[in-house]
């Protein structure tokens, strides 16, 4: 029989505390439109367990709940988090046989066992449903007693726990797993990583946790705690952390990008992560965010730089690559505007470069050779795309592979006007490229009288000239 409702969660979680009642809610959805849907639960446990209510009905396509409640326990669960012996069935079946009075005597819960009672199974959809215990007091039981696998499947199940937990009892907690004999690293680690916060284990030191050799900016990112990764980058020292790397290569904002954590990996960035920087596989952030099909993140990433021509280190893909092979069409959308910017901007098209610009396409996007919008239209003088491109915030000092500035690239270009443009801007007029090179030492090469008394009323100065005149500086 076709599935009649969508339950919240396969099994059902029980925070578990001793000698008080223990309650979990249990959410339904009906996915039937033309009828009511009918309810029933059962429990392998009735003696431990109170179901309210027990039974119902479901309205076309609405939603309900019912609530499990533990009976007092004077006894820890002899096993958790699963509990192999407490189980529950959920029956269901389509109530459109159901002729309900609301004048009769008979009650909704009655109306309901009796349609259970004629039909049998052959005619209801049932749902098994598992128990699991989780909750601090059986965390705080399984540290104690240095049941390893116990805390990772607690945390795995319930990934908010170390929430309920004030400063002061996860610091009781960390010690109390640092000083178990024998495998207390273990512990150490499995707890830090499963997003425990710690003050004690988070100070700006070069120490690395569990088995993924995660650094303390590494787990707050992991975890999403953005005051705390606020705190680690700005103590003396925090910075290292950006460009630290686990076992895998990961730098925190790997994480960040894989986890879809926009607010978290755009601090890094702010602080100075390295945007480009990539893990052992040879992934950037924006392999992982392409790979993800995360279009926020993919967007923020290239207009902060982040080159999407690189490749991965097996299969040789780019994030272009692998968002085109996972059919993610608007990352590749975003990805491609970046070159369209290019190549408008390479064509002099100025109508096109608008267009793409105000849809949001990214002006920082360069080529193989570092090349970007603005330093195609410093080179080939188109003073009017130049414009365009400043206006929309195109960083005025982006270097190409060689370090040059579109400064470097207007004088190249021999135009006096885009060279104006560009100190009009704030444009830096001693830059230097990555041999030392400075724009006035281009253009006295290039005996360009114009341009060069530009730079000089702007306090332009030289830089060495190459010994061979026969090639301007580079």
């Amino acid at each position: 029989m076709e599935k009649l409702v969508e339950v919240s969660e396969p099994e059902i979680r029980i925070d578990f505390a001793l000698g008080c009642k223990c309650r979990a809610t249990v959410n339904l959805r009906s996915l039937i439109a033309a009828s009511p849907v009918a309810f029933k639960v059962q429990t392998s446990s009735p003696h431990k367990f109170l179901v309210n209510p027990p039974s119902g009905l479901i309205s076309p396509l609405s939603s309900t709940s019912f609530q499990v409640i533990l009976k007092p326990q004077a006894q820890i669960p002899s096993t958790f988090p699963r509990s192999p012996s407490d189980r529950f069935l959920l029956r269901t079946a389509i109530a459109s046989e159901l002729e309900y009075n609301s004048s009769s005597d008979s009650t909704q819960s009655e109306i309901v066992n009796s349609l259970f009672s004629s039909i049998g199974h052959r005619s209801s959809h049932d749902i098994k449903l598992k128990v699991v215990f989780v909750g601090p007091f059986l965390l705080r039981h399984a540290v104690n007693n240095r049941d390893c696998d116990s805390v990772r499947n607690i945390i795995k199940r319930q990934r908010s726990i170390f929430t309920e937990f004030s400063t002061r009892e996860a610091e009781s907690l960390f010690r109390v797993a640092k000083q178990l004999p024998n495998n207390s690293n273990d512990m150490v680690n499995i707890l830090i990583e499963g997003g425990l916060k710690v003050e004690a284990c988070t100070e700006p030191k070069d120490v690395k946790w569990g088995s993924k050799g995660w650094t303390a900016l590494h787990i707050a990112v992991a975890n999403d705690r953005r005051e705390e990764i606020e705190r680690l980058v700005r103590v003396k020292g925090g910075c290292r952390w950006l460009d630290s790397r686990d076992k895998e290569g990961r730098m925190p904002l790997h994480l960040a990008a894989s986890k879809g954590l926009y607010e978290s990996a755009k601090k890094l960035i702010d602080s100075g992560a390295q945007v480009d920087a990539k893990s052992m596989d040879g992934r950037t952030a924006l392999f992982r965010a392409a790979a993800n099909g995360d279009c926020q993140m993919v967007k923020m990433l290239v207009e902060m730089g982040a080159d999407p021509t690189l490749t991965e280190l097996h299969l040789g893909r780019s994030a272009l690559d692998i968002a085109r092979a996972k059919g993610h069409r608007v990352v590749v959308k975003i990805l491609e505007r970046g070159e369209a910017v290019l190549h408008a901007a390479r064509r002099g098209d100025l109508q096109l470069l608008e267009t793409l610009l105000e849809k949001g396409a990214a002006t920082n996007f360069c080529d193989q050779y570092g090349l970007t919008a603005l330093h195609m239209t410093a080179i080939k003088g188109n003073k009017d795309a130049l414009m365009i491109v400043a206006e929309f915030g195109a960083d005025l000092e982006c270097q190409d592979g060689e370090g040059n500035t579109p400064l470097h690239m207007a004088v190249k270009g021999s135009c006096a006007q885009t060279v104006e443009v560009l100190l009009n801007r704030g444009a830096n007029v001693n830059a230097r490229n990555k041999k030392g090179v400075t724009p006035l030492s281009i253009s006295k090469f290039l005996g360009h009288e114009e341009i060069t008394q530009l730079l000089i009323d702007e306090g332009a100065v030289l830089s060495v000239i190459p010994s061979n005149p026969s090639s301007p500086p580079s």
